[in-house]
């Protein structure tokens, strides 16, 4: 059976104050985006070369969930990804 983002287990109250830690701020399409393939991704086909990939992806994961994107439609999912596929110049 694989391995979801959501069945991974996440750290509940991760120390903050002994790790330290960055302010990141993303375009709200962007997060919806992120959360929408964290959340369907199965963890064990993610191409990785390191586990602390893994972990920092579960990590992100737990931080988009405390953030309001987690209650997106699939009307405001597929409007980010069109947001978002709109900028992307590469």
């Amino acid at each position: 059976m694989p391995l979801t983002w959501h069945d991974a287990l996440m750290e509940i109250g991760f120390p903050w104050g002994s790790t330290p830690t960055v302010d990141l701020r993303l375009w709200r399409s962007d997060a919806i985006v992120l959360f929408d393939w964290l959340m369907s991704t199965d963890l064990n086909a993610v191409p990785i070369t390191h586990p602390a990939q893994k972990q920092a992806l579960a990590d992100l994961l737990a931080r988009l969930e405390e953030v309001d994107v987690i209650e997106s439609t699939e009307e405001e999912i597929a409007a980010a990804q069109e947001d978002v596929a709109k900028d992307m110049g590469w």
